[in-house]
C-alpha cells in the first residue's frame, strides 16, 4: 500500500524528466502469485535537461511492491537497492548518451486487491495503470510526459493474450504485440484470460479495414451487440465531426468484473467495467444503454484526445478529460436529443460539481497541487472541464472551434502538452486573446450571476454582476469571461430577439437591446451557456410564462425546475401548500403531446433532496433532511392528486408496441410512462405497477414498476421474485441491492444497508457490489443524514474496512461527507466525529487520508 504520509506535488515545481525513452520491450511470464516481468528500456538524456546531457543527472525510476531480481545497464549488472517508491540510478553509473536498462522483477497479481497495476479478476489477468499503476508492474519513469512505443510478449497457458497495438507474432502459450505509437506508461494494458470475442469490422474513410473485438467471459457473448454498434457509431462520428480516423489495424475492448472506474482508454485495448459493456433488453435499462453508448464513445474518442495527444503532467488532466467528455456529450446529443442530453448533463453538473465547488473539496479545473492524483478524478475536472470547452466553442463559433481543433491535432500530435498550449491554439486559429478566459481553468468555485433589468423608450437593458465566493486556498476571485446566451420574448410569447451570446468580462456590465415596442420577458442563460448560478428576482407567473412559451428547451425546463424549487422551499420554510400555478404547469406539460416524451419526463421529475438542501443552504437556511424528505413526499402526493385522470391516460398512451429497442424514441416514451406510473402508483395503490412488473419483458419496465411499489411501501413479493430470477447475474443484482437502500425509509436506511452487507452474495471486494450499497446509502439523503447518525457510522465503518484493500474506492466513497457544513450543529458534530475516527485509523492510505484531511480542513480552519 502507498505510504499515507502526505507529500504535496505542485504544478509550479514541474521539471522535465532527466531522460526520455526511445523504446520499451516487456516480457511477462504470468503466474497468480509470482509473475515475472522482464523489461528492456532504451533511455536517452533529455535535451531539455542540461544536467542530463552533461551526464550529471540521476535517473529516478518509479516502482512499488516490486521484488527486484536483476538490473543491468548496457549489459553490466548494477548494485541497485530500491526504496519504497522506486529505484535511483546514479548519474555516475550511467553512460553519457543513450543506454539500455534491463530489469527483471516479480509481482503477485492475485493479491493485488487495490486493482491498479496488474491484478486478477476471477481468473483473468487485467491491468489498470492510470494514473500511477504502471509502477506496480516494473521500474519505469511513470509520468505522462515520457512517451515511447511498446513491444510486449506474454507467456501464459490462458487462451487469450492481449496487449496494446497490433498482434505481430504468436505461438502455443505466448503472444507478441507491438504498439508503434508513442504513449505514456499509464496507457499500457495487458489482459489474459479464457475469453470469447464478439467480432465485427469497420471500414475507415481512407479504406482501411479495422478488426473490432469485444472480449467477454463465455456466456456473455449475446450481450455485446449494442456496445459494438455504439463503437462503430463513435468511429463514424469522429471521422465526420472531427476528421479523426482510427490508426491501428485492430481495436479491442475487454469487459472486466472487478474494476475501480467505468473504463480505461488504453491504446488499442480499452478495458471496461463489465456493467458498461454487457446489455440485453432483459438485463439493462434504457439508462444503461444510453450510458454504455456514451462511455464506449468517450473511451474511443480518447484515442486522439488523450492518447495521440496526452497530458504533460497530471495537473493537465482536464486537457484530455474535459475535452473528451465534451466530445462524448456532443456525440450523445447527435445520437439522441440535444435538448434532453443538455438537461441531463446540467442535472449531473449541479448534483456533483456544484456540490464539490460549494464545499471543502473545491478545486480548480486545473489544480495547482495534489497529494494523491487519484483523488482528482473529479466532477470538476470532468464535467466542469467539459463546460469550459463548451464555453470556448460558444465564444469562437463552430467554424473557429473546428479550425482550432484541426490546428491542435496538427501541432501537438504525439506530444504531452498543457492547457497553455491548448489555449494558444485557439488564439492562433481565431485571433482571440484568451488570457482572461484561462481563469476558468485556474480559479475554483461557481460564479454567481446577479441580474437587474430596465426598460425605457424601447430600450431594454440587462445589467449583470458576477461574484465567486472564496474557496480553499483562493480567497480572491477576479471576474471571468462569461458567455451569457439571451433571447427575448414579447408578452404574447413570440420571440422578438433570437438567441444572442453576450460576453461578460467585467465584475458589473450592462447590455442594451433597442427598438422594442413592449417590455420583453428575458430568457437568460439559454442552453446553460455557462456553469454559473443565475440569481434574478422573478415571479412565479413569469416562470410559468417561460415554461409555456420559451423557445429554448433548456430554459423551458429550467423555468419548471425553478418553480418546483420555489414550491418546495416555501413548503419547507413557510409551511405553505403546493402552489396551484405550479401544479397546473405540470399538468400542461403532461398534456402537451407536441413535446418530446423524454423532455416531459424530465419536467415531471422533482429536484432531489440533496439539491434542495444545497438550494436552501445557499439562501441562508439550515436544511433539515428529514423535513425536506417529508415535504417532497407531500408534493409528490399533491401532484399525483392534481394530475388525476391524466395519469392513466398518459400511462396508456406511452405504451411501446413491438419488440424492445433502446433507441431514443421508444426510450423517451418509456421514460414518460415510468414518470406517470410513479405518480399513478400513489393514487391506485400499486395496481398498475404490480401488473407492469408481472408483464415486463425488459429491465426498464421491471425496475420502473418495482421502484414505484417500493416508493409506497409495497413490493416485497416483487423484490423476492426479482432476486429469484436474477440471483446468478451480478450486474442485475447490483440494481437489486441499490434499489432497496435508495428506497428505504430514512429511519431504516442504515439498517437495510447493514442487512444487505451481511448477505453471502455481498462481495465487498468487488467495487460494483460495494458501491451498490455504500453509494446508495449516500444517495438516500434523508437516510444518510438521519439524526441518529447511523448512516454516518455505517459509511465510516466500511471506509475503514475497505481502505487497506482498495484505497481508491474508499477515497471516492468518502466524498459523501463533503457537504457536512450545510447542516445543523448536531449533524455537523456527528460527521466530524466520524471523520476524526477515520483520520485516526492506523495505516490509513494516502488516498483516503488526503480526502479526510481536506474535508476536516474546513472545520480546522
Amino acid at each position: 500500500m502507498k505510504d499515507a504520509a502526505p507529500q504535496t506535488v505542485r504544478l509550479a515545481d514541474y521539471m522535465p524528466p532527466s531522460h526520455l525513452v526511445e523504446e520499451v520491450a516487456l516480457h511477462f511470464t504470468l503466474d497468480p502469485g509470482a509473475t515475472r516481468v522482464r523489461s528492456a528500456i532504451r533511455f536517452v538524456p533529455n535535451p531539455a535537461r542540461a544536467d542530463a546531457v552533461a551526464g550529471q543527472a540521476d535517473l529516478r525510476l518509479d516502482g512499488e511492491d516490486l521484488r527486484l531480481i536483476s538490473a543491468v545497464v548496457d549489459g553490466v549488472a548494477i548494485d541497485a537497492a530500491p526504496d519504497a517508491t522506486g529505484l535511483t540510478l546514479p548519474a555516475d553509473a550511467l553512460p553519457r548518451g543513450a543506454f539500455l536498462f534491463e530489469a527483471e522483477v516479480e509481482i503477485a497479481p492475485a493479491s493485488n486487491t487495490a486493482l491498479e497495476g496488474l491484478y486478477m479478476s476471477k481468473g483473468m489477468y487485467c491491468t489498470q495503470c492510470e494514473a500511477e499503476g504502471f509502477r506496480k508492474i516494473t521500474f519505469y519513469p511513470d509520468r505522462p510526459d515520457v512517451m515511447a512505443p511498446f513491444r510486449v510478449t506474454i507467456e501464459s497457458d490462458l487462451p487469450v493474450l492481449l496487449s496494446n497495438g497490433d498482434p505481430v507474432n504468436a505461438g502455443p502459450g505466448w503472444a507478441e504485440w507491438e504498439d508503434p505509437w508513442p504513449k505514456p506508461a499509464y496507457l499500457f494494458a495487458l489482459v489474459a484470460g479464457d475469453l470469447v470475442a464478439h467480432q465485427d469490422f469497420f471500414r475507415t474513410r481512407s479504406g482501411r479495414t479495422v478488426e473490432l473485438n469485444i472480449w467477454v467471459r463465455k456466456g456473455d457473448e449475446d450481450r455485446c451487440a449494442y456496445a459494438m454498434g455504439a463503437l462503430k457509431r463513435s468511429m463514424t462520428w469522429d471521422e465526420d465531426t472531427y476528421g479523426r480516423e482510427y490508426d491501428l489495424d485492430i481495436f479491442n475492448i475487454v469487459a472486466v468484473d472487478d474494476f475501480n472506474m467505468g473504463a480505461m482508454e488504453n491504446k488499442g485495448l480499452n478495458i471496461f467495467n463489465s456493467k458498461y459493456v454487457l446489455a440485453s433488453p432483459e438485463t439493462a435499462t434504457d439508462d444503461d444503454f444510453a450510458r454504455i453508448e456514451a462511455i464506449i464513445a468517450h473511451e474511443y474518442f480518447h484515442n486522439w484526445t488523450g492518447n495521440r495527444i496526452t497530458c504533460r503532467d497530471w495537473f493537465q488532466l482536464c486537457l484530455k478529460e474535459g475535452l473528451t467528455v465534451f466530445r462524448d456529450q456532443s456525440f450523445s446529443g447527435d445520437m439522441r436529443s440535444h435538448a434532453v442530453k443538455r438537461i441531463e448533463d446540467v442535472l449531473t453538473l449541479r448534483a456533483r460539481q456544484f456540490r464539490e465547488d460549494a464545499g471543502p473539496l473545491s478545486h480548480p479545473v486545473r489544480p495547482s497541487s495534489y497529494q494523491e492524483i487519484n483523488n482528482f478524478y473529479t466532477a470538476t475536472v470532468y464535467e466542469k472541464g467539459a463546460e469550459v470547452i463548451g464555453m470556448l466553442k460558444r465564444l469562437v463559433g463552430d467554424d473557429g472551434y473546428r479550425r482550432a481543433l484541426d490546428l491542435y491535432f496538427e501541432r501537438h500530435d504525439g506530444e504531452a502538452t498543457t492547457i497553455e498550449a491548448w489555449l494558444k491554439v485557439f488564439e492562433d486559429a481565431t485571433g482571440r486573446d484568451l488570457a482572461q478566459f484561462k481563469r476558468w481553468y485556474t480559479d475554483a468555485g461557481t460564479p454567481h450571476l446577479r441580474v437587474e433589468e430596465d426598460f425605457n423608450d424601447g430600450v431594454y437593458t440587462l445589467t449583470f454582476e458576477q461574484e465567486t465566493a472564496p474557496t480553499p486556498g483562493q480567497p480572491e476571485k477576479p471576474p471571468r469571461v462569461i458567455p451569457i446566451a439571451v433571447g427575448l420574448l414579447n408578452p404574447n410569447g413570440d420571440e422578438v430577439v433570437p438567441t444572442r451570446v453576450l460576453e461578460m468580462t467585467e465584475a458589473r456590465q450592462s447590455f442594451a437591446f433597442e427598438g422594442l415596442s413592449a417590455r420583453p420577458v428575458p430568457s437568460i442563460l439559454r442552453g446553460f451557456s455557462a456553469p454559473v448560478v443565475l440569481e434574478r428576482a422573478t415571479t412565479a407567473e413569469e416562470r410559468a410564462f417561460l415554461l409555456a412559451h420559451d423557445t429554448d428547451p433548456f430554459n423551458r425546463w429550467e423555468s419548471g425546475r425553478s418553480l418546483a424549487k420555489e414550491v418546495l422551499a416555501r413548503m419547507v420554510t413557510e409551511g405553505a401548500a403546493p402552489a396551484p400555478g405550479y401544479l397546473d404547469g405540470i399538468k400542461a406539460i403532461l398534456r402537451d403531446d407536441s413535446l418530446d416524451p423524454a423532455f416531459r419526463a424530465l419536467a415531471l421529475r422533482l429536484p432531489s433532496e440533496d439539491d434542495m438542501a444545497q438550494t436552501l443552504h445557499a439562501t441562508g437556511h439550515v436544511p433539515d433532511p428529514a423535513q425536506i424528505h417529508r415535504v417532497r413526499e407531500a408534493l409528490k402526493d399533491a401532484i399525483a392528486a392534481h394530475l388525476g385522470a391524466d395519469l392513466p391516460a398518459t400511462y396508456a398512451a406511452m405504451a411501446v408496441a413491438g419488440p424492445y429497442t433502446p433507441e431514443a424514441a421508444p426510450a423517451g416514451k418509456r421514460a414518460l410512462r415510468g414518470a406517470a406510473l410513479a405518480y399513478l402508483t400513489r393514487t391506485d395503490g400499486g395496481t398498475a405497477a404490480t401488473a407492469q412488473f408481472a408483464a415486463a419483458d425488459n429491465m426498464t419496465d421491471s425496475l420502473q414498476a418495482l421502484t414505484a411499489l417500493l416508493d409506497i411501501g409495497r413490493g416485497e413479493a416483487e423484490l423476492a421474485a426479482f432476486e429469484a430470477r436474477w440471483k446468478d447475474d451480478p450486474l442485475v443484482m447490483d440494481k437489486w441491492f441499490t434499489l432497496q437502500v435508495i428506497m428505504a425509509a430514512p429511519e431504516a436506511c442504515a439498517a437495510t444497508a447493514t442487512a444487505l452487507t451481511e448477505r453471502a452474495d455481498f462481495d465487498w471486494k468487488n467495487p460494483n457490489r460495494l458501491r451498490s450499497v455504500l453509494g446508495a446509502v449516500a444517495a438516500n439523503a434523508a437516510g444518510f443524514h438521519h439524526a441518529s447518525g447511523a448512516g454516518y457510522r455505517f459509511l465510516a465503518d466500511w471506509l475503514i474496512k475497505v481502505d487497506p484493500l482498495n484505497p481508491q474506492t474508499a477515497a471516492r466513497l468518502s466524498t459523501a461527507f463533503d457537504s457536512w457544513a450545510r447542516y445543523d450543529a448536531d449533524r455537523q458534530g456527528l460527521i466530524r466525529e466520524e471523520l476524526a475516527r477515520i483520520a485516526a485509523t492506523p495505516g490509513l492510505s494516502r488516498d483516503l487520508g488526503e480526502m479526510v484531511a481536506r474535508m476536516r480542513g474546513a472545520d480546522d480552519a
